[in-house]
């Protein structure tokens, strides 16, 4: 038989199965996130049943889901998606189905009592265990269930946020940095886009954000110039963020006292800030992200210049006391608030640079550009795609070798004069730079103040002749 038709035949069958696998794995993470989004909604409308300020029970809630997480299972400590890719890396994708029900519980807990966490980690949590305890009950290969765990992820973000091709290119991109996976980009497509349209099916409503003032790239120079500078200012944050949660984490388990104290007091001093400041630091934070991308310059005047400052404070002892959630969507509300101060800064376009943040800061702290992108055209509009290639970018390489995700493999250094050791957890990796540019930049400019400080000679020479 022709070598031809015979590649193309193994390469038929090979699709249809990953088409069936896929569909089957979407359609059942689908169901599985509409029951979580349904619950968490359910959660958070009861909130109002509480004859006092529902933040109040934040101080018990993390001591309930620091015991929880330690009595059924440990894997659902923290924001989801970091498990999910060491799972892929460390165990072939093994994920033990436990999971599901323990962090469900723990995150509903976490985001009812106001602990600031986000939905998605625990969707790509739930979504790649699910994907796990299939593929291991039907006894597939090793890669198989690998596979299926990604598609996993991607069924469970693209069903969270409402945007399909992002939570595909997600899953496939967040897992090594500068690699995309495209043995699994077409079950990655399937399964989210299965996923997604099975969520609205059964009833899962999503927000999209509509910035009409931005509906052409013009040759603005001004604009474009402030675009560039905005990806300078979002890798900036995006560092500030991944600094702050691990700098506070690591404090917090550091102090010698016993956990559920830790946790305890911890809820105890985000209720007393919540209580004399604000509560827009609680919980999800959707309204105030919703609040800075509105077009409409006095509803984004309700956001402050410190609150992408205290969400990242409010993130980092949540999870480092105990609670259990994503980290995504905390990443969201930083990205957009600091956008908004960006745009005060420079004197306008607010929204666009909210928007711009939202996506840039996500880029930076999780090292998916391409995502990243794919989700400011599904959010925001097509009109936004070449400001936000220009700044997510940006963003994604002023970070550096860094990200909320530890777990990550790099296979990829941003700048020609920074070694790395490609392959290995980003915790792991050596990172080194090599000095002989910067050397000479500095030997340039010795030399200049050189030839500067003999014309200033040579001038006041001249002046005393």
């Amino acid at each position: 038989m022709n070598k031809h038709v015979v590649e193309q035949t193994v390469i038929f069958f090979s699709v249809s199965k990953w088409l069936f696998l896929s569909s089957a794995v979407g359609i059942m993470i689908g169901g599985l996130m509409s029951v979580f989004l349904k619950i968490l909604t359910t959660a958070e409308q009861t909130r109002s049943l509480l004859p006092f300020p529902f933040y109040f029970t934040l101080p018990f809630a993390l001591m309930l889901t620091t015991w929880i997480v330690r009595t059924f299972d440990q894997n659902a400590t923290g924001h989801g998606t970091e498990k999910v890719i060491e799972a892929v890396h460390k165990r072939d994708g093994y994920i033990n189905a436990k999971v599901i029900p323990v962090k469900l519980v723990a995150t509903v807990l976490t985001i009812f009592s106001g602990g600031s966490v986000g939905k998605e980690g625990p969707g790509a949590q739930i979504g790649a265990g699910a994907a796990s305890f299939v593929a291991t009950l039907l006894k597939f290969s090793k890669s198989d269930r690998k596979k299926l765990v990604i598609c996993g992820i991607s069924a469970g973000f693209a069903s969270v946020f409402g945007t399909p091709i992002a939570g595909a290119i997600f899953g496939i991109e967040v897992l090594i940095i500068g690699v995309i996976m495209y043995d699994v980009l077409l079950p990655s497509f399937i399964a989210g886009f299965a996923a997604f349209t099975t969520a609205q099916f059964l009833g899962v409503t999503y927000q999209y954000y509509d910035i009409n003032m931005y509906r052409a790239f013009s040759l603005d120079l001004g604009l474009i110039g402030q675009v560039v500078v905005a990806g300078v200012f979002f890798g900036v944050v995006s560092d500030l963020f991944i600094t702050a949660v691990n700098k506070i984490e690591t404090a917090i388990k550091r102090i010698p006292y016993n956990r559920y104290l830790k946790a305890f007091v911890a809820g105890l001093v985000m209720v007393v800030i919540s209580y004399f400041l604000s509560e827009s630091y609680l919980g999800l934070g959707l309204i105030t992200i919703r609040d800075a991308l509105s077009p409409n310059a006095l509803i984004s005047n309700n956001v402050h210049w410190y609150d992408f400052i205290l969400k990242t404070i409010f993130t980092a002892m949540t999870l480092g006391s105990g609670g259990s959630g994503g980290i995504i969507t905390p990443v969201f509300y930083v990205g957009a608030t600091s956008g908004v101060v960006f745009g005060h800064i420079t004197g306008g376009h607010i929204a666009l640079f909210a928007a711009l943040g939202f996506v840039s800061v996500l880029a930076g702290t999780t090292n998916s550009p391409i995502a990243s992108i794919i989700m400011a055209v599904e959010l925001f509009g097509v009109h936004m795609a070449n400001y936000a290639a220009l700044s997510v970018v940006i963003a994604f390489l002023i970070t550096g070798h860094r990200s909320v995700f530890q777990s990550q493999k790099l296979a990829l250094k941003k700048a020609d004069n920074i070694m790395i050791g490609k392959g290995n957890d980003l915790e792991d990796t050596s990172i080194s730079i090599d000095m002989r540019d910067i050397d000479k930049v500095k030997r340039l400019r010795n030399r200049l103040r050189y030839k500067r400080l003999r014309w200033q000679v040579k001038n006041a020479k001249d002046d005393f002749e």
